[in-house]
């Protein structure tokens, strides 16, 4: 009744959105287009997240905790401020369900976007702690929250309605497309900043030459909007989302029948999540800290990373529509926890160790990433499907990503190194006993035949 109040005084986006599908009704939109769409979706928001990690190791240790007694605290003050993004999240994913509910998915991803790409955008503005003190450690944490609030928001969908027109052989295959975003997003981003530590002073790039990337993050973000919104006003998303498909449903609704499923679904892919800041974020501190490399050179051996998490993740997915998606995901955390054993000797190796470090890493982190979305999304019944991969995503990088490079820079620099592989083993153990635990659910739930 309260929804019918609001709807009736305040211009919905539904109707629109039913207009635009009507417009476009002899226009089919394929399942290739469904894939672009949802690969540039998904590389503004990496790409978004990306910057900020990257100006936590190269920035904001320098401009904005400058008051810090040495560069390791001062780097994990701002790993402390990356992590907020991963509590504000499920926030906005509540709230965004409500607009999407409320006011239609079009107005939810416009508003979504425009947050996220304000907020990142806003940073690039930011005064340093010499110019405003505290303020400047307020306002970064202030466009943190408002960068994970808003990632709540731009669940969209999209990679749901790619599986449902992803033939009944190839659901692997198209599962890992949506995951593309991350290598595409996070070389973009080392790109830009390994060109400016290069081709600029050390002066300039902490005055000015930082803030290009979060400027081209706003321009990104305007080009992924409307790339999602020409397919959220597609027959075909019209079609699914009036099957429920892709219906929002309440939170609180969707937990009474599926909290279960959530805890498994948050905890299935935590080995990939737990590696993926692991590979990205944490070895440019500890290389710029501890490791004797410059940052321009390391970041574009990440970039040669990030090239082979592409190839691996396309591999993920030819391997899944053989294996199955939870069987290849199980591979994948138990070549992590292998992989912990000699990560810590490859980073304190110098040089040539540390990058193959990244490089292993990456192809190590693309096969298991690669599956990691969604991996138990069908324990969840068709009308809440939408709802529940959208918290369970959430939960997954809060728990497995969120406080990754914190916990790792502080660990490695209080204790050695070589609690960095702990860490690893930890986030494949859980993700192994939750994909059995699926498994046996899935037996006991099973039918009998008679």
């Amino acid at each position: 009744m309260a929804e019918a109040t609001v709807l009736a005084t305040h211009p919905s986006s539904t109707a629109m959105e039913r207009d635009a599908r009507q417009i476009h009704d002899d226009k089919p939109i394929s399942a290739g287009n469904i894939a672009i769409g949802v690969v540039i979706g998904r590389t503004s928001e990496f790409f978004d997240f990306f910057v900020f990690g990257l100006g936590c190791v190269l920035v904001f240790p320098r401009l904005v905790f400058s008051f810090a007694p040495d560069p390791v605290t001062a780097t994990l003050y701002s790993f402390a401020i990356f992590s907020l993004a991963f509590l504000a999240r499920p926030v906005g994913s509540f709230v965004f369900m409500w607009i999407d509910r409320t006011y239609g998915r079009g107005t939810k991803l416009t508003t979504a976007m425009l947050i996220l790409g304000g907020s990142t955008a806003s940073i690039a503005f930011l005064p340093g702690y010499e110019s405003i003190g505290m303020w400047s450690v307020a306002l970064l944490a202030l466009f943190r929250l408002g960068q994970g609030f808003a990632l709540g928001g731009a669940w969209d969908g999209l990679a749901s309605l790619l599986a449902i027109n992803a033939p009944a052989n190839r659901k692997g295959f198209y599962a890992m497309i949506p995951q593309l975003g991350a290598p595409f997003g996070f070389a973009l981003a080392s790109v830009l900043f390994g060109y400016f530590v290069v081709n600029v002073s050390d002066a300039d790039f902490l005055d000015w030459g930082w803030r290009y990337p979060f400027f081209v993050a706003f321009a990104i973000n305007v080009v992924a909007l409307f790339a999602r919104l020409r397919i959220v006003a597609s027959h075909e998303f019209g079609a699914a989302l009036e099957s429920h498909e892709l219906e929002a449903r309440p939170i609180a609704e969707m937990l009474r029948v599926h909290g279960l499923d959530v805890v498994i679904g948050a905890f299935a892919p935590l080995a990939s999540f737990a590696m993926f800041h692991l590979v990205t974020i944490f070895p440019l501190s500890w290389v710029t800290l501890f490791g004797g490399q410059s940052a321009g050179a390391f970041l574009f051996v990440q970039v040669v990373g990030a090239a082979v998490g592409f190839v691996t993740i396309v591999l993920s997915g030819l391997l899944a529509d053989r294996l199955g998606r939870q069987r290849q995901l199980l591979i994948g955390a138990v070549i992590i926890a292998i992989f912990s054993f000699t990560a810590p000797f490859l980073l304190d190796a110098g040089s040539a160790g540390q990058a193959a470090f990244i490089i292993l890493g990456f192809a190590i982190l693309g096969l298991s990433f690669g599956q990691a979305s969604g991996s138990v999304s069908s324990r969840f019944s068709q009308a809440y499907r939408y709802t529940g991969s959208a918290l369970t995503s959430d939960l997954a990088w809060l728990i497995g990503a969120g406080f990754a490079p914190l916990v790792a820079l502080g660990l490695a620099s209080n204790f050695g190194i070589i609690f960095i592989g702990g860490y690893l083993i930890s986030g494949a153990i859980c993700t192994i006993l939750a994909l059995l635990l699926s498994r046996k659910l899935d037996v006991v739930e099973m039918p009998v035949r008679r």
